[in-house]
C-alpha cells in the first residue's frame, strides 16, 4: 500500500471536513464520505428512494455531463494522495474520477459563484476506478490547498474520500504570534513521523485536536513482552523552545505507562529516516505517570536550544490520550514557516516570488519548479547550482532588473528591496553621488550592464571604490565578479523571502 495512507486525511469529519455541495445526492448523501471506515452494508435496508447506501451516491444520468461534490478539508495542506473508495459500490460505482483543487477563504463555503469560479486547478487527472475497492492514487504536488472537487463520471456511488496529506496552516498567524501555541499540533502543522509500535491505536491520533473521546482515540502500544521501551517521533510545527508539555493519559486506567521521558533534538528538514543520527538530548528525565491524568511539566524542562522534533518514550508500554508541546517559534522557525509558504504557492506565484529576488525568469522558473525545499540550506544550495548554469543572455537579464547604485529605485516590491540595500547613498554627499553617476556611466559604456554589487553592509564610498576598481577590468572577467555579486545578493533576498 503506498506510504501516503499513513499520512492524517485532511478531510476527516473529526477534523472540521465538510462536503459542501452536490449536482446530486439522490440515493446516499455527501456527508457520507468524509465518516470514519470504509461504510457498511445492509442487506434489505432501503429508503423511499431506493437501497440504503452507506456512501455519496446520485442518480443514472440519462443526459452527458458527470457528477461532483465539493469538499471543504478539515486542514488545509499538501495533499499526498487520494483514496477514493467504493468499498460495497459494485454494479453502481463510477467508472472513472478526477480531483481538481483550489485556495478558497472561509467566506466562500456558502458562495456558490465563488465556487463555481475559475480558481479549480487539476491534481488528479481523469482515471479508471474499480468498484467494491479502495483505490489509492498518489499526488506530487506541493501547492497548499483548502477545498477539492471530486468528480465522478458519469455516476454512481462512492464510499469514503480520505486526503492523505500534511497540514499547512496559515504560517503567517503561527509566525506573528507572540504567546505560546501548541507546537506540535496537527492544525499548526505539527507531525507525528513514526514509533515503535502502534498496535492499537494511531500514533496520530496524540497530536489531534481537542480531548480524546476513548481510549481508541489515542496512541496505544502493544504488551511489551522483552526489554526496551516504546516511543513516537514528533516533528514540531516550527523549531521552538518547548515552555510546557503536556502528557495526557486519559481514558488510560489498566494500560497507561509506567513512566516517560523527552527528548529533543534540531534537525531542520529531516525525516523519519534521517533521525537516527541526530543529536537529541534529553529535556525530561525519566518522570512517573498515572492512569486517566493530564501531567503537565514546565519547571522541570531543560531545553539547550530551540528544538524542532521531540521524542517521547514510554516505559515500557502503554497509552496517551494527546501530547501538547507549547512554545514560541524561534527566527530560524519562522524562517522555516516561510518556506513552507512558499512551497505551497502555485507554480506562477512563485515564480513571482523569486523573481523579487533574481530577474533571471529562467532561474525564477527552475527555482519554481525545483519545490518542495525542505529547508532554507537546500533553497540555497538549489539557487546556487542553478545561478551556476546560466549563461551570459540570463545573467543580463538579471543584471537589467537592478537600479543604478546611488539612484532612487522604481517603487515596485522587488527594488523596495534594492532601496534597502542601498540605504546607504542616501546619507551620502552630493559629490560623491555625482561621482558614481558618472561611474556608472563609464562602466556601462564598457561592459554593456549595470554596475553591480552587493550594497548591504556597504557604504557610498566603499561601493565608489570597487566601482572604480573594477572598471580596470576586462569583460570576460568583470562578468564572473558581477556574477558572484548576484548570487550573494539573490541569497540575501531568499532569506527576506521567507520571512513570513
Amino acid at each position: 500500500m503506498p506510504d501516503f495512507t499513513d499520512l492524517i486525511d485532511l478531510a476527516a469529519e473529526r477534523l472540521g471536513g465538510r462536503a459542501l455541495a452536490a449536482n446530486d445526492e439522490f440515493f446516499a448523501g455527501k456527508e457520507n464520505l468524509l465518516k470514519p471506515g470504509r461504510g457498511v452494508f445492509v442487506e434489505g435496508k432501503y429508503t423511499e428512494f431506493g437501497k440504503w447506501m452507506d456512501g455519496w451516491e446520485t442518480r443514472r444520468r440519462r443526459t452527458p455531463g458527470h457528477d461532483w461534490c465539493i469538499i471543504r478539508l478539515g486542514m488545509p495542506g499538501v495533499v499526498k494522495g487520494f483514496d477514493i473508495d467504493t468499498n460495497h459500490f459494485r454494479g453502481n460505482a463510477p467508472e472513472a474520477a478526477s480531483v481538481e483543487a483550489c485556495v478558497l477563504d472561509g467566506d466562500a463555503d456558502g458562495d456558490p459563484a465563488a465556487m463555481a469560479g475559475d480558481c479549480w486547478r487539476p491534481v488528479l487527472p481523469r482515471t479508471s476506478i474499480q468498484p467494491h475497492s479502495r483505490n489509492l492514487f498518489p499526488v506530487a504536488d506541493p501547492r497548499r490547498w483548502t477545498h477539492l472537487r471530486l468528480n465522478i463520471f458519469p455516476d454512481g456511488g462512492v464510499a469514503r474520500f480520505r486526503v492523505h496529506g500534511v497540514a499547512v496552516p496559515d504560517v503567517r498567524r503561527l509566525a506573528g504570534t507572540t504567546e505560546p501555541v501548541d507546537l506540535a499540533a496537527v492544525e499548526n502543522g505539527g507531525a507525528v513521523l513514526s514509533a515503535s509500535d502502534m498496535f492499537f491505536g494511531s500514533r496520530h491520533n496524540l497530536i489531534l485536536p481537542g480531548d480524546s473521546i476513548s481510549m481508541g482515540d489515542g496512541w496505544e502500544s502493544r504488551r511489551r513482552r522483552g526489554p526496551g521501551h516504546d516511543w513516537v517521533i514528533v516533528r514540531l510545527a516550527a523549531a521552538g523552545t518547548p515552555e510546557r508539555i503536556v502528557v495526557d493519559t486519559m481514558h488510560f486506567k489498566g494500560n497507561y505507562p509506567e513512566s516517560c521521558s523527552i527528548e529533543g533534538c534540531d534537525a531542520e528538514g529531516a525525516e523519519a529516516e534521517d533521525l537516527a543520527a541526530a543529536a537529541w538530548v534529553e529535556i525530561l528525565g525519566r518522570t512517573r505517570l498515572e492512569a486517566d491524568r493530564r501531567h503537565t511539566y514546565a519547571g522541570e524542562l531543560r531545553v539547550p536550544h530551540p528544538l524542532t522534533h521531540l521524542r517521547l518514550n514510554i516505559h515500557p508500554d502503554g497509552g496517551v490520550a494527546r501530547f501538547r508541546v507549547y512554545g514560541r517559534p524561534s527566527p530560524e522557525g519562522k524562517r522555516h514557516l516561510g518556506l513552507i509558504r512558499l512551497n505551497g504557492l502555485a507554480e506562477a506565484e512563485a515564480s513571482a516570488e523569486f523573481l523579487r529576488c533574481c530577474g533571471s525568469r529562467r532561474w525564477a522558473s527552475a527555482m519554481a519548479g525545483g519545490r518542495p525545499f525542505q529547508s532554507f540550506a537546500e533553497l540555497l544550495g538549489a539557487s546556487d547550482r542553478l545561478w551556476s548554469e546560466l549563461g551570459d543572455a540570463d545573467r543580463l537579464e538579471a543584471w537589467a532588473a537592478h537600479p543604478r547604485i546611488g539612484e532612487r529605485p522604481a517603487d515596485s516590491t522587488g527594488k523596495s528591496w534594492a532601496a534597502g540595500e542601498q540605504s546607504g547613498a542616501r546619507t551620502a554627499s552630493a559629490e560623491t553621488l555625482a561621482a558614481l553617476a558618472e561611474g556608472n556611466r563609464a562602466y556601462e559604456a564598457k561592459f554593456g550592464f549595470v554596475f553591480l554589487i552587493r550594497a548591504t553592509g556597504r557604504t557610498t564610498e566603499e561601493m565608489l571604490a570597487a566601482l572604480r576598481e573594477r572598471l580596470d577590468h576586462d569583460r570576460g572577467t568583470e562578468l564572473q565578479v558581477a556574477a558572484e555579486q548576484q548570487r550573494q545578493i539573490t541569497r540575501l533576498r531568499l532569506e527576506k523571502l521567507v520571512q513570513p
